[in-house]
């Protein structure tokens, strides 16, 4: 099994703070992201290792273990019986772990994660967990959700009903038609009815009466008269900001398009808003 330099995959420094790790993955998931390069598997493959790093350095829990084992988390995996007697010691000497198992196993359903990924944090079995097993994690359960064009683009909160139980949602700005949000311990209970899955909810976009989303911008169109398509003027033009004024150029054609700057969906760069001007 190869070792994966999750710090390599985002382009960031071993000293990364979580600021910059938040920064870089964002960065090259928009890069990457399936909508951007359909039936690219190269591309596909990329995002999920990306995906992979930043689930690892996001979680300072995480993090602490990858980091400790590093390069030579090999040689602890062949200790067997031996896991016992390994142990980190701080800078003060004092002890950190003394169940090497903590950095191997028992963590539930990892997904599309490679198998380093799993060895580290997944429920294998392996050296460090033969005979040690934690308890096992419930079922996730995945569900969809409806959200309007609005709060795609400014983001909020959404409460609904799962069975018997209310849940509660952040919306980020700028979320998109298919993404993924995780709440953790709100899937399916095990047996003991003590450790739960994770809930996960795939947004589903709703139709707009009046834009349509492109990738990260918006189209619209508007009606103008022929004699202001002639001589130019001004109208108003609905954005997901408000109302906005709009010059109409001399001489516009039916099918013109005319791109407002910064109009469109949230995102890393500014985008367009596209008008038609109608006759």
């Amino acid at each position: 099994m190869t070792y994966k330099d999750y710090y390599d995959i985002l382009g960031i420094d071993k000293n990364a703070n979580a600021k910059d790790i938040k920064k870089a993955y964002r960065k090259l998931a928009a890069k990457y992201h399936p909508d951007k390069n359909p039936d690219d598997a190269t591309a596909e493959a990329k995002f999920k290792e990306i995906n992979e790093a930043n689930e690892v350095l996001s979680d300072p829990k995480k993090r602490e273990k990858y980091d400790t084992l590093g390069e030579n988390w090999q040689d602890y995996e062949h200790m067997g019986d031996d896991w016992k007697n390994y142990a980190n010691t701080n800078k003060q000497g004092n002890y950190k772990y003394t169940d090497a198992s903590d950095f191997f196993g028992g963590q539930g359903n990892t997904g599309d994660f490679s198998s380093f990924f799993e060895m580290f944090f997944g429920g294998h079995s392996n050296a460090f967990n033969q005979g040690y097993a934690r308890p096992q994690t419930g079922s996730d359960i995945e569900a969809e959700l409806p959200i309007t064009l609005y709060e795609a683009y400014a983001g909020g909160k959404r409460t609904f009903q799962l069975g018997n139980e209310k849940m509660r949602l952040t919306i980020k700005p700028g979320a998109y038609d298919g993404q993924v949000l995780k709440i953790k311990n709100k899937g399916r209970p095990d047996a003991t009815g003590k450790n739960r899955g994770d809930l996960f909810i795939k947004l589903k976009l709703e139709k707009h009466p009046n834009f349509k989303k492109i990738g990260d911008d918006l189209e619209t169109e508007i009606h103008v008269n022929l004699y202001e398509a002639i001589l130019g003027g001004k109208t108003i033009v609905n954005t997901l900001e408000g109302k906005l004024n709009v010059n109409i150029p001399k001489g516009t054609t039916s099918g013109k398009i005319l791109r407002l700057k910064g109009k469109g969906m949230l995102f890393t760069t500014l985008i367009d808003l596209e008008i038609y001007w109608l006759k």
